[in-house]
C-alpha cells in the first residue's frame, strides 16, 4: 500500500537471505509531471526497502546502478533526473552501511537487450521498422554503445549474490557489468541487418542527439570479479528471433 510498515511486514514474511533490487522508474527525458513518480519509485520506495531489511535483520542487497550516473566518465555527473535519483539512493545507502551494517554490491549496467523485451529500445525499433517498412529517424549514429545480453546480466547478479553470501564483502562495492566492446550505433545496425538479412529504412540524422547524450560509455570502475560476458552481439541478436 506504499507504507513503510507494509513493506516491513512483507520482508518479514519473505525472510530473504539476499535482496535483488531492480525496481525502478526509468524516464530518461522527464516532464514536470514525472518528478514525483521518479522520486517515489527510485528514492522513497528504495529507502523503505532498505529500512524494511534492517528492521528484519536482512543485511545483503544487490543494488542496480546505471552508467547514466557518470556523464563523460565522471565520478558523478547525471545525464538525466532518473540517474540523479539513482545516485541519491546510493547516498542514502551510505547511512545504512555505516549505521545498520548493510552489505551492498551495486552493479552498474550499460545498455541491455534480449528476447521478449517490452521496452521501445533499439532492437525492437529496428524490428518494427523491418516489418512496417516505414522510415525510422535516428540520430547521426556516431555514439558508441555497450550492449550486454540479458542472460549475461542475470549471470552477473548470480555471481554478485554468491560474493555477498559466501565472500568477505563489507560495506558498499560498485562494479560495472560491461561487454568490453563499444560499438557505434551505425555499426550495430549494420550487424543487425547482416543477421536478419535485410536492409532497413533508416534516416541517419533524422533526429538530433539527446541532451547530454553519452557518446563513449567507458567507466573507470572495476568489472565484477569472477564474471565475464559470454554472448556475442551476433549470437545475442539471434536470440531475439528464437
Amino acid at each position: 500500500d506504499g507504507s513503510t510498515l507494509a513493506l516491513i511486514k512483507i520482508v518479514a514474511v519473505a525472510k530473504p537471505e539476499i535482496v535483488f533490487h531492480l525496481a525502478a522508474l526509468v524516464i530518461t527525458q522527464h516532464k514536470p509531471e514525472d518528478v514525483v513518480p521518479l522520486l517515489q519509485s527510485n528514492l522513497i520506495f528504495s529507502t523503505q526497502l532498505a529500512e524494511a531489511m534492517t528492521v528484519n535483520g536482512v543485511s545483503r542487497i544487490i543494488n542496480t546502478g546505471t552508467f547514466w550516473q557518470h556523464y563523460e566518465n565522471r565520478e558523478y555527473s547525471p545525464t538525466c533526473l532518473y540517474a540523479a535519483t539513482k545516485q541519491a539512493f546510493e547516498s542514502i545507502l551510505h547511512y545504512y552501511v555505516e549505521a545498520k551494517f548493510l552489505k551492498i554490491i551495486t552493479l552498474i549496467l550499460f545498455d541491455s537487450y534480449g528476447p521478449s523485451d517490452p521496452r521501445p529500445k533499439l532492437f525492437s525499433l529496428l524490428q518494427k521498422a523491418s516489418q512496417s517498412e516505414q522510415v525510422l529517424a535516428m540520430s547521426p549514429g556516431e555514439q558508441k554503445i555497450d550492449l550486454v545480453h540479458i542472460y549475461d546480466i542475470v549471470e552477473a547478479f548470480i555471481v554478485a549474490a554468491k560474493q555477498l553470501l559466501y565472500g568477505e564483502i563489507e560495506g558498499h562495492c560498485r562494479y560495472k557489468v560491461t561487454s568490453g566492446n563499444l560499438i557505434k550505433l551505425k555499426d550495430i545496425v549494420d550487424i543487425y541487418e547482416m543477421v536478419v538479412n535485410t536492409k532497413l529504412p533508416i534516416k541517419w540524422g533524422g533526429r538530433p542527439y539527446r541532451d547530454r547524450e553519452v557518446m563513449f560509455p567507458r567507466l573507470q570502475f572495476d568489472s565484477l570479479p569472477g564474471w565475464q560476458p559470454k554472448i556475442s552481439l551476433v549470437d545475442g541478436i539471434k536470440t531475439l528471433f528464437t
